[in-house]
């Protein structure tokens, strides 16, 4: 919300300075966000005229100007402006001052051969408007040589001011003005009655209101002036409007703008000449279409709320208003309208349409019911002011709804929610001051709100209201109590999951990256998803166009990006949110990494120290066990299956299992995917769900003591031949159960296929290591557990030992 300084005296008797309304408005939450003083950036420019203007010998469109700026010298400045003449006077820059509107700092310089002195400026080049269709043109008697902010009186301050989306009420100048005559810095001056002068021989125009709920337009007032003049704005109303950057159109159109910024009312100006037989609010019809103000076509549905003629759509309800009804100079009869919209409705149009407007923005915030026909009054008598013309009678259709509320306040609310000591007395005056009506009759108090403060529903609000204009920084700071006891952990099991996975990662030297959760169609079904469920109804870019079912295509995306700029050797991971479907148990979050090139955890890239082999699949089998074992995942009991996601290869992948649940994925990528992704062509990658490994136990359990053997493990190795497609996790699985109070470890050391192995067979062999306990082994026991780990492959996988 922008205002002058001068626009809120209008409203405010006060001799404060600006300093100390800026300090006043941030302290009751009414944060100021800038300041502008045009005169500072204004004032180098001074008021020059042009004693010659001959054409240019280089150029066609340009002509050499000698120019005297009033110090008894003349400067010679080329110029392109259409309206550069002998005679004219207006705004000069010299060399050395900055030019505000283009940020361009003036210096001599050569154009088509000819030395220029500086330049004549347009009002856009000095940041007053965005005309550029000449230099300015001022008055002859312009006193030559002195300053124009001077003369054109530009040293009225703008303020800036963020406003929360429940002070509607500060919408205009003259609620910011109450806030600060509440608070102590000025009084708040009686708004001026517009005694309208209402004639009978003017018809009265009619309205209908065809709407299926009435609370889409409560109320509807409409007048008819006749005999209107319309043409360019007074210059104190053009200078406002400049002043927050709104450009000045013309009369009834700089009324309606002005009302909406000074009293919080939206207006609207139908050329009665254009309208075909009487107004009906009512609900778009599906496929209707109407040109509006800003030069756009909109196509509306029946859940839009319009104003319509007999010939159609005239604006959209609350928005804007249409191109075929809008004013102009030679507008002579005109209806203004002033009326109630719904928030939501007015809110759903606008983002359906994607159209914003200072109409829209106040009525989905809601404004002052009560203002409906005095703001009509105040546009009425404006337009006679300026415009002249007769005013007929004021249609009013539907009634104004009652926009107050009584809530019931005991005064001691004050001190238990702030902890601020506020006498009863100042406290009533406060909200007085503020427009509410306080009966301390009756206890609690009983206190009616205004009718422009909607947001106000119960004693909380009026405590608030209270501290803000007494003094939130009177409110004396408490420490919060500090518990005796240890205070229970904050983050939840999943949040702690996230950062400890984070720090595993990078500590393997991944570098993480964060990608959109969006990605496009084709990648999404590469990677498990596309389904509509989580397609989405407005994507950003044709690219972003599906919530992705996993974080690998985004980190596939971002090494390739990397390896064609020239980084080969890349290790990225990314811990997020993939989606499966719309259900709130389809979110999850996961844990994914991608290795590209020589970039594995104990090296990266080519080096005489090491071999520089690329990642493979066992890379990104240790990173997913990795980031399991970090968060306390049972690593030493998951297994290992062939049955991965189609996006990795078939014969380079495996799936992390814990039971029948899911922890993971890890493997080569598909050659087939990465080729139509255009990346690198071997990638190898992990995937882990977080949300299904095991919570942790919350009771603490007693551990069972340590114990370590003081007896020499024995090992002994066996050779099995097995199918070929027989798993090696079979025989490891089948060897360790044969004795369980001895084997402690088998492990797999060697897989031989060729001569001395029949075919469609493999030699496996592995290593079984015995731990004893109690007493040293003979070399019958070990005989016997030899035995019994044969006995126990051969049944699990049908496996023969090797001679």
């Amino acid at each position: 919300m922008k205002f002058t300084l001068s626009w809120l005296k209008d409203h405010l008797a006060t001799e404060a300075s600006i300093d100390e309304i800026t300090e006043r408005l941030t302290a009751i939450g009414l944060e100021v966000e800038g300041i502008e003083d045009p005169a500072a950036a204004l004032a180098p420019f001074r008021i020059a005229r042009v004693t010659s203007a001959i054409q240019h010998p280089n150029a066609d469109r340009l002509r050499v100007l000698t120019v005297d700026p009033g110090d008894g010298t003349a400067l010679q400045v080329v110029c392109g402006a259409p309206n550069a003449r002998e005679g004219l006077v207006g705004v000069f820059a010299a060399p050395g001052t900055h030019i505000p509107g283009t940020g361009v700092d003036l210096s001599v310089g050569s154009i088509r051969g000819v030395e220029s002195h500086g330049m004549m400026l347009s009002e856009r080049e000095m940041g007053l408007s965005e005309d550029h269709d000449g230099i300015v043109d001022l008055p002859q008697d312009a006193p030559v040589g002195t300053p124009y902010v001077e003369w054109a009186r530009i040293d009225d301050p703008v303020i800036e001011i963020g406003l929360t989306p429940n002070r509607a009420d500060c919408l205009g100048v003259r609620g910011i003005a109450r806030d600060l005559a509440a608070a102590g810095l000025g009084t708040l001056k009686p708004l001026a009655d517009p005694a309208v002068p209402h004639s009978d021989d003017v018809a009265t125009p009619t309205v209908t209101l065809d709407v299926p709920d009435d609370a889409l337009c409560p109320a509807f007032a409409l007048c008819l002036i006749e005999g209107v003049e319309n043409g360019p704005s007074p210059d104190w109303l053009k200078k406002r409007l400049k002043a927050i950057g709104l450009r000045p159109i013309n009369r009834l159109v700089d009324v309606t703008n002005y009302l909406t910024y000074d009293l919080d009312r939206p207006l609207h100006v139908f050329d009665a000449d254009s309208v075909t037989g009487s107004l009906t609010v009512r609900m778009a019809k599906d496929g209707e279409t109407i040109e509006a103000l800003d030069g756009r076509t909109y196509t509306l549905d029946p859940s839009v709320v319009v104003i319509g003629d007999d010939k159609g759509v005239e604006s959209l309800a609350g928005v804007m208003g249409g191109e075929a009804s809008g004013s102009t100079d030679a507008t002579t009869r005109v209806l203004v309208e002033s009326a109630l919209w719904d928030p939501y409705n007015i809110a759903r149009t606008g983002r359906a349409l994607g159209l914003n407007s200072d109409a829209r923005h106040r009525f989905e915030r809601g404004i002052d019911p009560a203002f409906t026909v005095p703001g009509l009054e105040a546009a009425v008598r404006m337009i006679l002011d300026l415009c002249g013309g007769t005013a007929g009678p004021i249609t009013l259709a539907g009634a104004v709804p009652d926009g107050t509320r009584t809530i019931a306040f005991p005064p001691s609310e004050i001190k238990r929610l702030s902890g601020l000591d506020v006498a009863e007395d100042t406290a009533e005056a406060v909200l007085v001051k503020l427009g509410f009506t306080v009966d301390r009759s009756t206890s609690p108090w009983s206190v009616t709100t205004p009718t422009w403060r909607a947001d106000v529903e119960g004693k909380a609000d009026l405590v608030e209201e209270v501290v803000r204009i007494v003094g939130i920084d009177d409110v004396a700071p408490t420490p919060m109590d500090r518990p005796g006891a240890v205070a229970p952990r904050v983050l939840t099991t999943l949040q702690n999951r996230v950062s400890t996975t984070r720090r595993a990662l990078a500590a393997r030297g991944m570098v993480e990256a964060v990608t959109w959760s969006f990605v496009s169609h084709e990648d999404a079904t590469a990677f498990g998803g596309g389904s509509a469920a989580i397609a989405l109804a407005n994507p950003i870019a044709e690219a972003l166009s599906d919530m992705r079912p996993s974080l690998l295509p985004g980190l596939v995306r971002a090494v390739t990006r990397n390896v064609n700029r020239g980084h080969p050797d890349v290790a990225l991971f990314e811990v997020g949110q993939v989606f499966a479907g719309d259900e709130p148990d389809d979110q999850t979050t996961s844990a994914s990494g991608v290795r590209q090139g020589k970039n594995r955890p104990n090296a990266v890239g080519r080096h005489w120290s090491h071999p520089g082999a690329a990642a493979d699949v066992f890379d990104a089998k240790a990173d997913l066990l990795a980031a399991l074992t970090a968060i306390g995942g049972p690593a030493d009991k998951a297994e290992v299956t062939r049955d991965a996601p189609g996006h990795y290869h078939p014969g380079r992948s495996g799936t992390l299992r814990l039971g029948p649940k899911i922890l993971g994925h890890f493997g080569e990528l598909h050659p087939a995917l990465l080729t139509a992704m255009d990346a690198p062509e071997r990638l190898v990658a992990f995937e882990l769900t977080l949300e299904t490994v095991p919570e942790p136990r919350r009771k603490a359990t007693k551990k069972p003591a340590f114990s370590a053997s003081d007896l020499m493990p024995v090992r002994r190795d066996f050779a099995f031949l097995v199918a070929d497609e027989t798993d090696a996790r079979a025989i490891t699985r089948a060897a360790k159960g044969a004795r369980k109070d001895l084997i402690t470890d088998v492990t797999v050391f060697d897989v031989y296929r060729g001569q001395g192995v029949p075919e469609g067979q493999k030699s496996v062999a592995v290593e079984v290591t015995l731990q004893p306990a109690e007493r040293t082994l003979t070399d019958e026991d070990i005989d016997a557990v030899s035995s019994a780990v044969v006995a126990a492959v051969t049944k699990a996988t049908g496996a023969t030992l090797r001679g």
